[in-house]
Formats: structure tokens, C-alpha cells, sequence
């Protein structure tokens, strides 16, 4: 990927995808701000969603722990994995032992981070997404550009043309006579997914919450897919991130008042569905929760970026940002999109490519982020720590560094400060009165700003011309007494 400023120009350029995100980041924001209206003491709710994430968060070994011992204690098997390939490598592992070709997915960004469908379909097991939005952009060959809504991006007459192209390729196709009503739109997904619901004998999800002292696992969502998944298979398999942890089960009722209210505008989800290990005669009788860390332990040892694992993936962030709702999802670089990706990515994978190092400056530190979120990340605060780290890393190579540099050794001595502020004069009456609009490796800088121009004489010139050469440049007679013939 370039960098986000690259890939958001590009972005910027289609019209038809800013209308989409427009229309509907701001249907989202008028939902979420009558419902949360309702609440009186939402700030509250705030301060004790982020109690409770940060209560794990400070404790993370304590509560892993007692959430292994309790899943296992109820039947499920817990995996642990370090990274993608490790965490690819085991659910791949898990289908094939049980001789199957294809999988059910509830909709899950952990499985996204680590690009299990693509390791799957590399090792011959068919992912088949199963939430609508999931459906659409897999049909259409095509990536995320939201956490809630991941075909944000498209509009109904597209997603028409989609299913009418793609659904017969994979399963049962789209009604010849399919048009751009939603209802439609829905029935034909329904239709096309229910004969894989009912072949599937492996399903693999993630999970909004898991609940330590219980050994629960929570998914909330809006269609009923999840619960088809959840239930039908003979074998689960849920990806969760190691920070995806609550501490007791009374937590969880904070988290779904602030979850449904700030990711879709509801009250509550349609679909809250909850399992605890393995029910004998109830749902999959093979459980098994991997759970992976895949840079969290890095995030974790920063004291001030710690905060971006509170994060519940509500969305609520996306829906207020100016930046994402012109540039869209795919700007980001990755399946975290919005403020919250652009504080998140660059820990979780380090500043290394163009577009880590460039995601903590895709924010105007406009604030709406915060007041937004349910968990009260200070994502402004963390944008400026990281940017602070990207020019630390840099290790004197940016312009920006170099020119400090330049500044700290010329005003080390005053012969050198006096020699280019000389220098400086002859660039103003060179320039004239004309702007700077351009300046050599700041050009993002200039573009926004005017430079001012160099002026035409230094003071201590402008001093001497004005007073007299027996005028010091500082005030002083050159016999040390004021102009005035007071003693300096």
C-alpha cells in the first residue's frame, strides 16, 4: 500500500463512493445520536466501559488464564497463538483433521487481520462469508472499507449487479428478476446462503466479548447469520483477540448498552447469541477458541497506546471523522479503517511501510473521534504520541528532523545565526513581494500555508541604517553606552 495521503487522493477522485459514504455515515450519526440521547447517564456508561477494559488490560495474564481454565472446564478447546501464520496454521489444521472442504464465516475482524479466508482457499477450503454486507464485498472481489458496514461503499444498484454476476458462480444465483429493493437484495442472500448453512459442518467465528470468569463468548449482529453459524455446524472455531477479554459477566451488561447504541443506533442487537464450551444435544459438539496475539503484546507494553485495545469495534469513530467519510476505508491499508485504525495499525505492525508511518497523521485532531467513542479512547492524544514516535524512528532522516538539526546548529553560535539571517536578505530582495508557495520537502506543509517571505534587511541591518554606524545592533553605543548616552 502507499501511502494513506497517495491512496486518499486517489479516493478522493471517486464521486460516486464519497455520495455512499456520505449518505450513509450520516443516517448512522442521526440514529446513534437520538438513541444515546435516551440514556441519561451515558458518560457514566463511558467511565465504566473503560474501567472494565482497562481493568483487563492491566491484568491481561490474570484474566487469559481464567478464561482457558473456565472454556476448557465446559468442553472447549483453547489454542494460543502468536501471530497469523501461527493462528492460520491451527484453523486450517482444525478443518482438515475433520476432513472438510468449506467453512461458514460469521462476520469477524480478527479473521480478516490475520487473512484466514485467503489461507484457507490456499490450502483448498472454501471461507464462505455470511453477513450481507461480508457477502458483497466477497462476491465482488473487493475489500472492507468499514468495521461495521464493510460494503459502505456501495450503492444498491451496485450490489444488484454484483449478485446478479457473481452468485451463480459460487452457489445458487440471483432471481433473474432481482432489482435494487433492499427486501429483494436480503431474500436473494437468504436464498443463496441457506443451502451453505445447512452443508456446512465447520463454522468459524469471532467474538465482540469474552467474558473471563464464565468462559462465555459473546457475538451480537444484526441477521441472523451468526446464530445459523454459531449453532448449526458440528464444529466452531472462534478467533479471538487476546484483548477481546471481560473481567466478569456484569461487565458485559455495560458493554451492550454502549456497543449496539454507538456501532448501528440501536437500542439493542437483534441477535445477542452467547455460548459456554460444549452443550450436550445443543449446537456444535467440537469447540474450539484460538486465541491470538499478533502484536497485541507490543501494543500492550506501551503505556500510553495501551489504549487502543479498549476498543469494542463499534464503528462510532468512522461515523464522525471528516477525513474517513472523504476518503473512504480503503485508504487505510487495512481491515481497521478510520481513527481507530490509524492508531492501531501502526502498533500492531509496526511504522516499517509507507502507509503505517503515514496513518498517524490521516486525522485533522478534530476531537469527534473521543466524544464519539463509548470506551473514551483519547485517539487525538495517541495520533500525536505516534507521530512523535514516527519522527523519533526516523533517526534524523526526515526533512523535518534534518532541518532541526540544521536550526539547533545554527543558533548555536551567533556569527552563524547573523551569517544566515545575511543570507536570508538576499532571498528577500530576490522575491520581492511575491509568496512563497512551494519549499523543498515540505511541500504538504506549504500547500496549506502561505511561507513567508524572507525580509529585505536584517534588524541589526536595519538598526545600523537608521541609527548610525556608531549604534551598536543590540541598542549600544559602540563605546558601551545606550543611544541615549545612559550606560549600558
Amino acid at each position: 500500500m502507499p501511502s494513506f495521503q497517495t491512496a486518499a487522493k486517489a479516493a478522493l477522485a471517486d464521486t460516486q463512493q464519497r455520495r455512499n459514504l456520505a449518505h450513509a455515515t450520516a443516517t448512522i450519526r442521526g440514529k446513534r445520536a437520538a438513541v444515546v440521547a435516551e440514556v441519561e447517564a451515558w458518560e457514566e456508561l463511558r467511565v465504566a466501559g473503560a474501567a472494565a477494559k482497562d481493568e483487563v488490560l492491566h491484568h491481561l495474564p490474570h484474566y487469559l488464564e481464567q478464561l482457558e481454565e473456565n472454556l476448557t472446564a465446559r468442553g472447549a478447546t483453547v489454542h494460543w497463538a502468536r501471530d497469523a501464520e501461527e493462528a492460520n496454521r491451527i484453523v486450517v489444521g482444525l478443518v482438515q483433521e475433520r476432513d472438510a472442504d468449506e467453512v461458514v464465516k460469521v462476520k469477524s475482524m480478527a479473521t480478516q487481520e490475520i487473512e484466514l479466508n485467503e489461507a484457507l482457499e490456499a490450502a483448498g477450503i472454501h471461507a464462505w462469508e455470511t453477513d450481507l454486507a461480508e457477502l458483497i464485498v466477497q462476491l465482488g472481489h473487493d475489500r472492507p472499507s468499514h468495521i461495521l458496514v464493510p460494503a459502505i461503499h456501495r450503492n444498491r444498484a451496485e450490489i444488484r449487479e454484483i449478485f446478479l454476476r457473481e452468485m451463480g458462480e459460487v452457489g445458487r444465483p440471483a432471481p433473474a428478476d432481482l432489482n435494487d429493493e433492499p427486501a429483494r437484495l436480503a431474500e436473494a442472500a437468504r436464498l443463496h446462503l441457506r443451502e451453505k448453512f445447512l452443508r456446512a459442518k465447520v463454522a468459524v467465528s469471532g467474538a465482540n466479548f469474552a467474558v473471563a470468569d464464565t468462559g462465555t463468548l459473546v457475538v451480537v449482529e444484526s441477521e441472523g447469520n451468526g446464530r445459523m453459524c454459531l449453532t448449526l455446524p458440528e464444529t466452531l472455531i472462534s478467533v479471538v483477540g487476546v484483548e477481546k477479554v471481560l473481567p466478569t459477566f456484569a461487565d458485559l451488561g455495560t458493554m451492550l448498552q454502549l456497543l449496539p447504541r454507538s456501532s448501528t443506533g440501536e437500542r439493542m442487537n437483534p441477535y445477542t447469541s452467547m455460548w459456554t464450551g460444549v452443550h450436550a444435544g445443543d449446537g456444535p459438539q467440537d469447540v474450539h477458541v484460538v486465541l491470538v496475539d499478533n502484536g497485541r503484546s507490543h501494543v500492550l507494553a506501551d503505556p500510553v497506546g495501551r489504549d487502543a485495545l479498549r476498543c469494542i469495534r463499534c464503528s462510532a469513530c468512522l461515523n464522525v471523522c471528516p477525513v474517513y467519510e472523504r476518503a473512504g476505508g480503503h485508504a487505510y491499508g487495512s481491515v481497521y479503517p478510520g481513527p481507530i485504525g490509524a492508531v492501531l495499525n501502526p502498533q500492531l505492525r509496526g511504522t516499517g511501510s509507507d502507509v503505517d508511518k503515514s496513518l498517524p497523521y490521516a486525522s485533522s485532531l478534530c476531537g469527534a473521534c473521543f466524544e464519539a467513542c463509548p470506551v473514551r479512547i483519547d485517539i487525538p492524544a495517541l495520533l500525536v504520541h505516534l507521530r512523535t514516535q514516527v519522527v523519533d524512528e526516523a533517526s534524523g532522516r526526515s526533512v523535518e528532523a534534518l532541518g532541526m538539526k540544521a536550526a539547533a546548529w545554527t543558533f548555536a553560535d551567533h556569527r552563524r545565526l547573523e551569517a544566515a539571517q545575511r543570507a536570508a536578505t538576499v532571498g528577500g530582495r530576490l522575491l520581492g513581494d511575491r509568496t512563497i508557495r512551494t519549499v523543498p520537502g515540505l511541500g504538504a506543509w506549504a500547500q496549506a500555508r502561505d511561507v513567508p517571505t524572507p525580509p529585505k534587511e536584517t534588524f541589526r541591518q536595519w538598526w545600523r541604517r537608521t541609527h548610525g554606524d556608531g549604534a551598536g545592533a543590540d541598542g549600544t553605543g559602540t563605546d558601551g553606552t545606550g543611544t541615549d548616552g545612559r550606560t549600558a
